[in-house]
């Protein structure tokens, strides 16, 4: 169930992993039992495991040790500034068109926004093929599991976080006032029609930009500190209570904050969200042989907003508008003598602060202002019961090392809006002048007051998971040195959501087999027999094997005894990956091998009613099959200098092949006709898309006298290639195949247009709007004499999936009981369009301050953007290199000083920790397009965000 995040940065810290095979288990004999001890476990599909023999392509952050240093807010926020393979949205650059990446909490499919950090010990990220095999087709894209914690064996631990602080906004955009706005639009009606009369007189213009009077002359700034506040308050309060002996141990987390809204007015004061969570993770040894595990949440979530939007009104709504009144007047500008006009307003309720009322035009009669006064508010609910249990039992009295696993999940998630929908009545005044002043002297009512006091639900919504796995395990070593492992899995889940008829659902059988010599040499086979009801009977099962090797070189004879090298592990990986979460056309997902057919009404004759004919819509394609993941992974991990520096690097190529088309331009064009809209051609597999790529982490640790330093650089690459596409262009520039899979494809422009004359010697530009000096000039790429979309050519990569090259930089600093922490982040190599309605203006749009450099016959030499128009300038605003800016950034995403109060103090008092922090988030932005990087348009804006907190353990 989605609700609304938290902007408020996540900071984690990096356990450096890399993927799957064997982690003996601590009673297991054999000369490198206690080396594994001591080898932290990593959760990774369907076990835990050593990380030690972890081989490739997968990433471990350790979230609970990282909060002793760092508040987090969201449970994935900014994780690319310590691990590779992850760039914030993805996982080594895998698309989510369809699906993206498969979240687990707990081994069940859930929202990784309904997990706070503070009930997190653990998050591993997935990337190669080979780490997710094992999930079937849903992981496709890769997969995060999130490890909830638990209790251990001891006293009873209680543990009390608060925390308060304020979200800052960063940028707001900046518009033009009303005097200025009308001189301008006065400029783009010549501009469009050079004997057409201006709109706005001279004298109108004063009268807006003197302030003489703002009720009579509005001059609206949406962003002023009347409606707007500087700061809005999020606290926060944690209680986590563990414990329990050995039989039977407990974790429970008691949560809740509330954040608040920059509006600053009407009932727009009261906008909040807030949250309430409780968890309990229970685990009971049943006896030597049998235990079993219970974990309940249930979150309940809120967020209340007063009507209208106010945040996209402030991007569109012209300071100016409506004319002739501002929003809100006060009842004193009405003439004690229009006593009608007084008496119409005693037919009203909505009286603001007892001072003024509701204004507007005939032509405009609800407005944001008046919205957030009297229209009511709404109110969005969410709840969220989350159930699983487990079952585990040894089975070595039937065969040594054999266990089995069960797992079983019903989640239940519900949402609805409920809300008081007001209507209310807006008065137009009717202005005179006596001895220069100003006075109301007539009103005239647009609708009425109603608040009928009923509230209303709408919206409503719900979704259920089902989930269970079953697994059999077996884990051994022989002759000390053998290390035999393996899992016999079936696993599946299903989930119903509200208005959708076909169920999200995935199932399959696993098998993993893997072996290790000495913890010298690896080898692990994984596969998975998936599933899926969108093919046809026949074609619905599918076969997803993965073959990994490892050597750990560090244990050969010429690397023993390095004074360098403590530990070198070496893995290649080779995977191919069925999956149905792209067989897709458009919204279509099901039945897409079968042939449609359909009737259409014929003509009507005079001579009597319409006959019908049927049709062929979509031929019939058994053969449909799956989509295909092939791809090839190597893996280096290595700690140096008795771990002074660890490493952990990953190079991989993978190809996406199948993707479905379902217009074949190499049919016969027979096969499918405008009128009537009918085709015989079958949706066929296709498409196939490339991506290559590295990751690295490196992080080093030294102490310098008193002063403890660790230091992490971590890094994601990716690029991406269509290398097979099924298209047909006349020019060979237009072609898909060979670019990247995020091109940004448009026009490139040569400037502006000087005069008519340039104009007239240039190709005809077939945009959409008349070409005038001042508009964008256009390259005829195919020497046809006319601009077109035929001209489109490749700009650059769009990063949809992540930046093409992810940075993360992380800084810990410890001196006897303070401790420093600094996170940084960056994105490079990808470019956007600036194609908000912020830079995008034209007709009746409100004018941002962009236009300032605007193309004038004055300003022709030197103009930065193009004429202004009071009609469709669609030959300007289109994608283009006019538009195209670099993305690349770096950002201080988080800062945090934190003071553990010294043991000495504590020593004979009840509190074990007491510690106290103050963090900022989100505080730079470092880039050539930092302002329009942290601008907001039509939404609320960015906010930094200024915390202090205090952590109490008793």
């Amino acid at each position: 169930m989605k609700y609304i995040q938290s902007k408020f940065i996540l900071c984690s810290m990096l356990v450096t992993a890399p993927a799957l095979t064997y982690a003996q288990t601590p009673d297991e004999e054999g000369t490198d039992s206690l080396a594994r001890k001591e080898s932290p476990e990593v959760q990774v599909a369907f076990r835990k495991m050593a990380q030690k023999d972890l081989l490739g392509g997968v990433s471990v952050v350790n979230v609970e040790e990282l909060t002793k240093k760092n508040y987090n807010t969201y449970s994935l926020d900014n994780m690319q500034g310590y691990i590779g393979g992850w760039n914030g949205n993805s996982l080594w650059g895998m698309d989510g068109d369809h699906a993206g990446y498969l979240v687990l909490v707990d081994g069940v499919p859930r929202e990784a926004n309904n997990v706070m950090p503070s009930e997190i010990a653990q998050i591993t990220f997935l990337k190669g093929a080979q780490a997710v095999v094992l999930y079937g087709s849903r992981a496709a894209k890769g997969a995060i599991l999130i490890s909830t914690k638990r209790g251990h064996a001891g006293g009873l631990r209680v543990s009390l976080r608060a925390n308060t602080g304020f979200n800052v906004a960063k940028a707001f955009p900046e518009y033009l006032g009303s005097a200025e706005y009308m001189t301008l639009y006065n400029e783009a009606l010549l501009n469009d029609d050079p004997s057409a009369k201006p709109l706005y007189s001279a004298e109108q213009i004063y009268n807006h930009g003197s302030g003489i009077n703002p009720y009579r002359y509005p001059n609206i700034n949406y962003y002023s500190s009347d409606y707007v506040k500087k700061a809005c308050n999020r606290s926060e309060a944690t209680a986590e209570i563990s414990g329990g002996g050995q039989r039977a141990r407990f974790y429970s987390n008691v949560s809740y904050y509330r954040a608040g809204d920059l509006l600053n007015f009407g009932e727009a004061k009261d906008n909040m969200i807030d949250r309430f969570n409780v968890r309990g993770n229970v685990d009971v040894d049943i006896n030597r042989f049998i235990s079993t595990h219970i974990n309940a949440n249930a979150t309940f979530y809120n967020a209340q907003n007063a009507k209208g939007d106010y945040w996209n009104a402030a991007a569109t709504a012209r300071p100016n508008f409506p004319q002739n009144a501002s929003p809100l007047i006060p009842v004193a500008l009405i003439d004690p003598n229009a006593t009608s006009a007084l008496e119409l307003l005693s037919t009203t309720s909505n009286i603001i602060d007892g001072k003024y009322f509701l204004s507007g035009s005939q032509a405009n009669s609800t407005n944001v202002f008046a919205d957030n006064y009297a229209a009511g508010s709404s109110k969005w609910t969410s709840r969220q019961f989350q159930f699983d249990a487990g079952l585990d039992i040894n089975l070595d009295k039937v065969l040594k090392g054999l266990s089995f696993n069960a797992l079983f999940a019903v989640d239940y998630a519900t949402s609805y809006t409920t809300s008081f929908d007001n209507k209310y009545a807006i008065f137009v005044p009717t202005w005179a002048n006596y001895n220069g002043k100003d006075v109301i002297v007539a009103l005239s009512k647009e609708g009425n007051d109603e608040k009928p006091g009923t509230q209303n639900i709408s919206g409503s919504s719900d979704k259920q998971t089902i989930a269970f796995s079953g697994q059999f395990n077996y884990r051994n070593t022989f002759g000390g040195v053998h290390n035999v492992s393996g899992m016999l899995i079936a696993n599946g889940y299903q989930q119903t959501i509200s208005q959708q008829y076909h169920r999200i659902s995935n199932a399959n059988l696993a098998l993993q087999l893997g072996y290790n010599y000495r913890q010298r040499y690896y080898a692990d086979f994984d596969a998975a027999l998936v599933h899926s009801a969108k093919l046809a009977e026949g074609h619905r099962n599918a076969l997803s094997p993965s073959l990994t090797l490892g050597w750990r070189l560090s244990e050969e004879g010429f690397l023993k005894d390095s004074p360098v090298i403590d530990d070198l592990m070496l893995s290649v990986s080779g995977s191919i990956l069925n999956q149905d979460i792209d067989l897709a056309v458009g919204d279509n997902e099901f039945y897409l091998y079968k042939a449609v057919w359909t009737q259409n009404d014929g003509y009507a004759w005079y001579d009597g009613p319409a006959g019908k004919y049927t049709i062929s819509t979509r031929g019939e394609n058994d053969d449909l099959s799956f989509i295909q993941r092939k791809e090839f992974s190597a893996n280096l991990r290595a700690s140096l200098w008795q771990k002074l520096v660890t490493v952990d690097a990953s190079f991989f190529i993978n190809s996406m092949e199948g993707y479905l088309i379902d217009q074949p331009t190499f049919y016969p064009s027979h096969l499918n006709t405008g009128y009537p809209d009918a085709s015989f051609m079958a949706v066929q597999n296709f498409n196939n898309n490339r991506r290559i790529g590295f990751d690295f982490s490196i992080n080093a640790n030294k102490r310098f006298g008193e002063v403890d330093l660790s230091l992490g650089v971590s890094g994601t690459y990716y690029d991406t290639k269509i290398t097979k596409r099924d298209e047909i262009y006349d020019n060979a520039y237009r072609y898909r195949q060979g670019k990247p899979i995020d091109g940004i494809w448009g026009l490139q422009s040569d400037g502006l247009f000087r005069n008519e004359e340039e104009i007239a010697a240039s190709p005809e530009q077939k945009l959409g709007s008349t070409v005038r000096p001042g508009d964008i000039k256009y390259v005829d790429q195919n020497g046809d004499n006319v601009i077109d979309d035929k001209d489109e050519i490749y700009l650059g990569k769009g990063g949809w999936y992540g930046s093409p090259f992810t940075l993360g930089i992380n800084l810990t600093a410890k001196w006897k009981d303070f401790t420093f922490f600094a996170l940084g982040t960056g994105g490079f190599g990808g470019y956007g369009i600036k194609n908000s309605s912020y830079y995008w203006v034209d007709g009746d749009d409100k004018y941002s301050a962009i236009v300032r450099g605007r193309w004038t016959e004055a300003t022709a030499e030197t103009a930065t953007y193009p004429r202004l128009s009071a009609k469709s300038a669609s030959n300007n605003f289109r994608t283009s290199d006019y538009w195209l800016y670099k993305t690349d950034r770096f950002d201080l995403a988080k800062v945090q000083i934190t003071y553990d109060l010294p043991q000495s103090i504590l020593h004979n008092t009840f509190i074990r920790n007491l510690s106290a922090y103050v963090s900022g988030a989100n505080l730079l932005t470092f880039s050539k397009e930092r302002k329009h990087m942290e601008m907001n348009v039509g939404s609320a804006p960015q906010t930094r965000f200024y915390n202090i907190g205090v952590k109490a353990v008793f």
